[in-house]
């Protein structure tokens, strides 16, 4: 109950009431509007940010979207992982596995190239969280997009690697008369004397010195694409194309032990020493051809000599002395 104010009036002589004024009432009634709206605001602000108005189901899927908020956190976490290792793997494959095997490097913006065109994101538009969505449906199609890259990459390098081998079993890399079977390396590749005529020539392979009958051996992997005596001056002979521009040429044999179009590999056993043809004593007269121009055979016999032997073999062949045929 509110107080009721008086004052003295001198001219009665008595106490009157006080009135107050409309505006003093309206201006009250005001500010208690006012007081009341604000605080009737500030505890509608509270109870929103609390759970006591929440129903039950409300709850459950406020716990669902805070559970999607960890599981996409953890997502994240995992993309950028991938990723990491992704990087790994294309600079291990630019840089060493396509360098190996001369194939040209991915370049960097075709491994994490985007998508044109349509927009293929726009089902995902229109939600509370949907740039966030969005961002990291891109992420895993580009990473996709990076793993199908890498994979055909390294199907061609498997290809590349598959190609390497048979190029490196192809190469003739072996002596193709065996060190302990030999009496001597007799001639090199060079201008040599002629045993017949005694004038200088080039002598276009490598002359080994062995008994009548001693085994010769195929140098690299190949086909025999001749075996027999219709070439001037080699006798009977055999031709083994290595493909990949090689050819190897065996001649003055004794007899074979392979025929045209048998397929043979390096270190099988082809024929034997012989004499005939334009020889002057047995021995092997052994050539190696690439792209068709004859090159000297010394320089492919890293895979059946020692260092030591090689630089015995290296000083033989390099005397200008007379040469078997």
């Amino acid at each position: 109950m509110s107080k009721v104010k008086y004052y003295y009036d001198p001219d009665t002589l008595s106490y009157r009431k006080i009135e107050p004024k409309k505006s003093k009432k309206y201006r009250n009634l005001f500010f208690f509007i006012v007081g009341a709206a604000l605080f009737g605001f500030i505890g509608l602000i509270v109870l929103l940010n609390t759970n006591w108005l929440n129903t039950p189901k409300e709850l459950s899927l406020d716990r669902e979207v805070h559970n999607y908020e960890l599981q996409f956190e953890i997502l994240t976490r995992k993309m950028a992982q991938m990723e990491q290792v992704l990087a790994n793997i294309e600079d291990r494959d630019n840089n060493i596995y396509r360098l190996y095997f001369e194939a040209n490097p991915i370049p960097e913006e075709q491994r994490k190239a985007g998508f044109g065109g349509i927009n293929r994101y726009k089902s995902l538009e229109g939600f509370n969280n949907s740039e966030i969505i969005i961002n990291a449906t891109q992420r895993l199609d580009i990473i996709q997009k990076q793993m199908v890259i890498q994979s055909k990459s390294l199907d061609e390098i498997a290809k590349l690697a598959e190609e390497k081998e048979k190029l490196l079993a192809a190469i003739p890399a072996i002596q193709p008369v065996r060190n302990e079977d030999l009496t001597r390396m007799a001639s090199g590749y060079g201008w040599r004397s002629d045993p017949f005529t005694k004038a200088r020539k080039m002598h276009w392979g490598m002359d080994f010195t062995a008994p009548r009958g001693v085994p010769i051996y195929a140098t690299g992997d190949g086909t025999v694409k001749r075996a027999d005596n219709r070439s001037s001056g080699y006798g009977k002979h055999i031709r083994i194309d290595h493909e990949y521009g090689y050819m190897s040429l065996y001649a003055h044999l004794s007899k074979y032990n392979v025929s045209k179009g048998q397929k043979v590999k390096r270190g099988d056993l082809i024929g034997f020493v012989g004499n005939t043809g334009r020889s002057e004593a047995p021995h092997l007269h052994y050539e190696v051809f690439k792209d068709g121009e004859r090159i000297n055979p010394i320089n492919f016999y890293y895979g059946s000599l020692t260092a030591e032997e090689f630089e015995n073999m290296l000083k033989f062949a390099n005397q200008e002395n007379q040469s078997l045929d």
